[in-house]
């Protein structure tokens, strides 16, 4: 079987990741093409070394829509796959227009609940206005591919209702990790509690709340640090809120690291305080190390862990409650640590990228063989 994987670009995300994770892990009965449009590709030396062929359209537009679609219709004859994949919006419209023009089978992917209320309230005047353009584009062509591939019970459902899609047409694959790389979590032998997170620095990853949930919980336990790991554009403003509480020495935003998830080894509770997500594959990963976790309590948070059972979860957006989970975290740490034990056992069962990698294999297989 020839697949085609289709994506903007092979910037560092969790969609790029979870791509090369998936490849890595497929059989020898797989054939794979991995087509990018846009110049961005931090994660290139990562796809080089898996065993698929890497194509490179190299725009450098935003957009550029007649030329992706006129070179991916060229990609699609000399390569001859069976079957595409896209991902993320821009590939996902290139793909959809080129694949309907020359009669090639395509599978849609969701990874994030696109137009949720609460992404939409981030949208005002113009940018409201393109946000809707998007929308629309999005759900006239939403019936060209022919299965549907959702990291997330919930963000298929949301998706399917917002696009028009029948809700038949759509199968749940989890984000995977490859869990032999997982050593088992051992809490650090430091007299000051540390906190971790992982996400770019966008205000929609929860981190206005994070903060001022942190500053709280200073005033109560001095020595309590927080290592934030990612960048974006709201890390000025997160660097004012730093600053004007006087917490530089408390607070540290280390940008991109690679592997990022080895930084978990060295903190006490990992923290995931998002507003909206997709499947977070920076949460499969806190899990199966088996530190501590508080969350927030979106769905796509709620399908990896249980409140009380594998984790903390706090209400959305609430700086209170997830001041007081963070309290609990660190007044019942022994407690905490039996969660921690429990996520990763749940991780393992439920997120290996072997189990993760034979599930889209196999649907993809079905796809290309059902007429």
């Amino acid at each position: 079987m020839k697949v085609l994987f289709t994506i903007d670009t092979l910037q560092q995300g969790g969609a790029e990741q979870s791509i090369a994770n998936i490849i890595k892990h497929f059989s020898e009965e797989v054939e794979v093409t991995v087509l990018y449009f846009y110049t961005k590709s931090d994660l290139l030396p990562i796809y080089q070394k898996l065993n698929c062929k890497i194509i490179s359209l190299g725009l450098t537009g935003k957009y550029e829509w007649r030329k992706a679609i006129s070179e991916m219709k060229k990609v699609l004859h000399d390569v001859q796959p069976d079957i595409v994949v896209s991902s993320l919006y821009r590939s996902n419209i290139i793909s959809r227009i080129a694949c309907r023009s020359c009669g090639v089978k395509l599978a849609g992917t969701f990874v994030d609940d696109s137009y949720s209320r609460e992404r939409r309230a981030t949208f005002k005047g113009i940018g409201l206005l393109k946000y809707q353009l998007t929308w629309l584009l999005d759900r006239l062509t939403a019936f060209i591919p022919v299965v549907w591939i959702s990291n997330s019970r919930y963000i298929g459902e949301s998706n399917a209702k917002k696009l028009g899609i029948a809700t038949s047409k759509i199968n749940v694959v989890y984000r995977g990790r490859d869990s032999s790389v997982f050593k088992e979590w051992v809490a650090p032998e430091t007299e000051a509690f540390s906190f971790v997170c992982i996400g770019r620095l966008y205000e929609k990853k929860g981190y206005p709340e994070l903060l001022q949930a942190f500053i709280k919980l200073h005033a109560t336990y001095p020595n309590v640090q927080l290592e934030i790991l990612g960048e974006g554009d709201y890390r000025a403003e997160m660097e004012k809120t730093i600053r004007d509480a006087k917490l530089q020495n408390s607070v540290k935003l280390l940008g991109n690291v690679p592997n990022a998830w080895q930084r978990i080894y060295e903190s006490h509770c990992f923290v995931f305080p998002s507003r909206f997500e997709g499947f977070s594959g920076a949460l499969v990963e806190a899990m199966m190390t088996g530190i501590p976790i508080i969350a927030s309590d979106i769905p796509m948070n709620t399908e990896a862990v249980s409140n009380g059972e594998t984790a903390l979860v706090h209400r959305l957006k609430d700086v209170n409650d997830l001041y007081e989970k963070m309290l609990q975290m660190i007044e019942n740490y022994e407690t905490m640590k039996t969660m921690g034990v429990r996520a990763r056992k749940t991780a393992f069962e439920r997120f290996d990228i072997k189990v993760i990698a034979y599930q889209y294999e196999n649907l993809l297989k079905t796809t290309v063989n059902n007429p």
